[in-house]
């Protein structure tokens, strides 16, 4: 009892203070895009942001998993931290010296992406090493709680302080958080070695397609990860549909854009605790099926047909309150099934699988909805206006109804698939 006492210690001060660096970072990311928006007043340049955070993490997460199963976790990650914390430094004095650009930010963009790159299957190893397995469920609740809360807070605290201080008061915030962090988890947090030494000598290429091989064997949790591949498509284009289509709405406008997108946070803290408390299900790979068959089954089609913003703030609850829940039994399922000396590879494997579709679905949806949807409705009446409303904004009603459509037959066709493995936790 005392060794789990002592485990589940160290991953709450691990879980505390990465949760508060990864706001610090949150701020910044928020922070770097208002000044970009004011510099350029381009939508298309501060997207671009993103884009760069995601495209290391897409192209280069197989390789980053098997890199990290080669070296010791904790030193993986101390290194990464502060190699993110130079382009936040490298932001600052670029910003005090009035020589900050645009790709000065795409470039350090890149490089902090690549370093989240190798350090995120770093430390889901190191999460494993230092979580008793039977508290799988419960501590993945509070890290969905947390990322709950960072979503939620961001944007407010970004805001204030760029408002008060500018980048400066934001960078300071930031390092000042990844100082707790790194002194924390260098000193105060124990992660156990490696049981496996033999994969010091071995290519990070081997290692790599050792984790495609161990997804190649084991369907289930390859079919769980292509199923929510295809839900961050759906996901993702949603994300660029929902402000084309509440800012010109007569009903909308910025504000209302900013309520609206808060409330997916606040579901989420209330799926975290859902999540966190809930009992162990019997089959966790029907959990994540029909979360995401509600989720996707009535978002979409809610702020599709209704005009009031209060209908769109729960349509944002119902959309997002089970995301926690899905995440936590996908995360118990590939802890408890996964080999730990193979858990680096496997998750970065998932991370490009899993996730390559976002800034796919990004692009679809607003191209969707530019070039095809609003062209539709321009000058339409009937029955679609009636559906859908008229003017700039039923364009992307219409993209809404259409994704809804996508994410109801996605989960009733593949997600079917998901529905003839049986999965319960081990004993």
């Amino acid at each position: 009892m005392n060794k789990q006492k002592d485990k589940l210690h160290d991953f709450y001060v691990l879980w505390s203070t990465q949760s508060l660096s990864q706001l610090g970072s949150a701020l910044t990311g928020f922070a770097l895009t208002l000044w970009l928006y004011e510099t350029t007043g381009s939508a298309l340049s501060t997207a671009a942001l993103r884009i760069c955070t995601y495209a290391p993490y897409v192209v280069m997460s197989i390789f980053a998993g098997a890199f990290s199963d080669k070296f010791d976790k904790k030193k993986t990650m101390l290194i990464c931290d502060a190699f993110a914390a130079l382009t936040t430094a490298a932001v600052f004095v670029l910003y005090k010296n009035s020589m900050l650009t645009i790709w000065h930010l795409y470039l350090i963009n890149l490089i902090s992406g690549l370093m989240n790159t190798i350090q995120q299957p770093a430390s889901e190893v190191a999460f494993t090493k230092i979580i008793p397995k039977d508290m799988y469920q419960r501590t993945g609740g509070l890290q969905s709680l947390s990322r709950s809360l960072i979503t939620i807070g961001h944007p407010v605290i970004a805001t204030a302080l760029y408002g008060f201080m500018g980048l400066d008061l934001v960078i300071a915030v930031d390092l000042f958080t990844f100082a707790i962090a790194f002194v924390a988890l260098a000193v105060f947090v124990k992660i156990p070695a490696d049981s496996e030494k033999k994969q010091a000598g071995e290519s990070v290429l081997k290692l790599a397609k050792e984790g495609l091989r161990y997804l190649k064997q084991n369907p289930l949790i390859l079919h769980v990860i292509i199923f929510m591949a295809g839900v961050n498509l759906i996901a993702s284009a949603f994300d660029a549909t929902l402000p084309a289509y509440i800012i010109p709405n007569p009903s909308g406008g910025n504000t209302v854009l900013s309520v609206v997108s808060s409330c997916s946070g606040i579901a989420m803290v209330a799926g975290s605790l859902i999540a966190t408390v809930m009992p162990k299900p019997k089959n966790r790979v029907k959990v994540i099926f029909f979360s995401m068959l509600f989720s996707l089954g009535t978002e979409n089609f809610l702020l599709a047909f209704s005009r009031l913003p209060i209908l769109w703030c729960i349509g944002q609850i119902l959309g997002w309150i089970f995301v926690p829940v899905m995440s936590t039994n996908q995360n118990v399922i590939m802890r408890n099934s996964i080999p730990e000396e193979l858990q680096g590879r496997v998750y970065a494997c998932r991370n490009t699988l899993q996730f390559f579709t976002i800034p796919i679905g990004l692009f679809i949806g607003g191209f969707m909805v530019d070039n095809i949807c609003e062209p539709f409705m321009k000058g339409k009446d009937g029955l679609l206006t009636v559906l859908f409303g008229s003017g700039k904004g039923s364009g992307a009603a219409l993209m809404l109804f259409i994704l809804g459509v996508a994410g109801v037959l996605l989960c009733l066709i593949y997600g079917n698939k998901l529905k003839k493995y049986e999965y319960s936790d081990p004993v």
